[in-house]
């Protein structure tokens, strides 16, 4: 596809800074920067080279002081001619220069445009385009690598794999058709669609496996600090984030709706939510609160119920003992400071006593050992980012999904004996989900809505 117009825009963060860039990709690129640029000939400089002067608007009155890169296509990120205009960070300074870019013709490029020009030019492929914005969102280096993986085409490479294999097959059967010297020709178009269906399914299913680890170092793992009002609930989501994003008071009930907040720890990404109090109550706004921290407790990662030592165990503590016994979980015994009156044996039947781990969120004790027994929990307990071949977005687990369930109606249709015709409707569509992950048989709305979630410059 040949895209003949230039685009511009800021491609740093707005704001005061030491530098700021302006970006310009197209066949006019170079040739307008020139025109206002006051230092070498930009026409005859080699690529790839950054040369230092001053830019100019059209009426000659200089800009800025800048350092511009000469990029030649089709050795580029967008394959198209670039230039890059690093100018001082000052907010002025950098939209006085995109304004001059306008002046010349350029027109403002749209959110992720210049990523879009990527992926049209051949450059990278959809699911590449996708990883770059897992890039820039990594919250641990664990994630990072991951998505670097990926945009270096470790999913794209599997998928290709798998839409070859059953494009080898469909072209077997296409010949047996065409060409039939045996009478069970069907039987053998049946067999053939069938075993493949059979094995890229299997592959699908390990992908999507596999990238269970990856959805927990993408979206973090959503942890639920859950117990009775005032056990120390909101003072170690204080501790943890190292800010009072809480309110803590002596008063029960005081969190009446979740508190959320992203934090790292040891690499590990936790998506950290800190529940309303659960009890027993006739107050309406907390009874809402109670609910739904029954509901983040179902649907959590792990669980990290905090328990009072200075108390005895109460029915609600033995109850979300209950509740999360086959939940990954950690049991803060806190208030390790105050003399301990909990039946600790009696704990030990409800609990073994490997999930334990007693603190004191007023004198910080013990903080540093439950940071660590979180990241015990999922690099020692088979989360490891080492295994994590691909970090999948919901448009790609939802597509794969799909896949699969297309490639189940080809066997099960193999299985019955229907006509070949009919099996390849089935056979072609789940080649064709496996094609929309990596851009080669998508819907240019679809294009629109992902990369306008990308940001001006990129």
């Amino acid at each position: 596809m040949y895209i003949s117009d230039t685009i511009a825009a800021i491609s740093t963060a707005l704001g005061e800074g030491a530098i700021g860039i302006v970006r310009m990709s197209g066949p006019e690129a170079i040739d307008w920067v020139s025109q206002v640029f006051k230092g070498k000939d930009l026409n005859q400089v080699a690529s790839h080279t950054i040369h230092y002067g001053h830019l100019c608007n059209q009426e000659g009155q200089v800009i800025d002081e800048v350092m511009v890169t000469i990029l030649r296509g089709p050795k580029t990120y967008t394959r198209e001619d670039i230039v890059e205009i690093n100018c001082h960070g000052g907010m002025m300074a950098v939209q006085s220069i995109l304004d001059v870019c306008l002046s010349l013709g350029a027109r403002l490029a749209q959110p992720g445009e210049f990523t879009k020009r990527a992926f049209l030019n051949g450059r990278i492929d959809l699911s590449q385009a996708e990883a770059l914005m897992d890039v820039i969102q990594s919250k641990t280096s664990q994630a990072m690598e991951a998505s670097m993986n990926q945009l270096q085409g470790s999913l794209s490479t599997k998928i290709s794999a798998l839409r070859q294999e059953m494009l080898e097959t469909l072209a077997q059967v296409e010949v047996t058709i065409d060409y039939p010297e045996y009478d069970d020709v069907d039987d053998m178009s049946n067999d053939q669609l069938r075993q493949t269906a059979l094995t890229v399914k299997e592959q699908v299913q390990s992908i999507l496996q596999e990238a269970q680890g990856g959805r927990l170092f993408r979206e973090g793992i959503q942890t639920a600090i859950i117990g009775r009002p005032n056990v120390g609930k909101s003072s170690l989501l204080n501790r943890l984030t190292g800010s009072d994003k809480a309110i803590v008071t002596e008063i029960e009930g005081t969190t009446r709706d979740s508190i959320e907040e992203y934090i790292n720890v040891k690499g590990v990404p936790l998506h950290l939510i800190d529940t309303a109090g659960i009890r027993e109550t006739d107050e309406v706004v907390e009874q809402i609160g109670v609910t739904k921290s029954r509901q983040i407790m179902a649907k959590a990662d792990l669980i990290i119920l905090v328990l009072n030592q200075s108390e005895p165990l109460t029915d609600t503590d033995k109850e979300l003992l209950e509740l999360t016994k086959d939940q990954k979980r950690l049991i803060v015994l806190n208030k390790e400071d105050l003399p301990c009156q909990m039946d600790l044996d009696q704990l030990s039947k409800l609990a073994t006593k490997d999930e334990w781990i007693v603190l004191s969120m007023v004198a910080d004790q013990n903080l540093q050992a439950l940071e660590d027994r979180i990241a015990d929990f999922f690099y020692q307990g088979g989360l490891n980012m080492k295994d994590v071949n691909y970090l999948l977005n919901s448009r790609h687990t939802q597509l794969l999904k799909q896949t699969i369930q297309a490639l189940d109606e080809v066997i099960q249709a193999s299985q019955a004996g229907l006509p070949v015709d009919l099996i390849q409707i089935d056979y072609v569509r789940a080649w064709d989900l496996l094609g929309e992950i990596t851009g080669e048989s998508v819907q240019d709305e679809l294009l629109d809505k992902l990369f306008s979630q990308f940001c001006l410059g990129k």
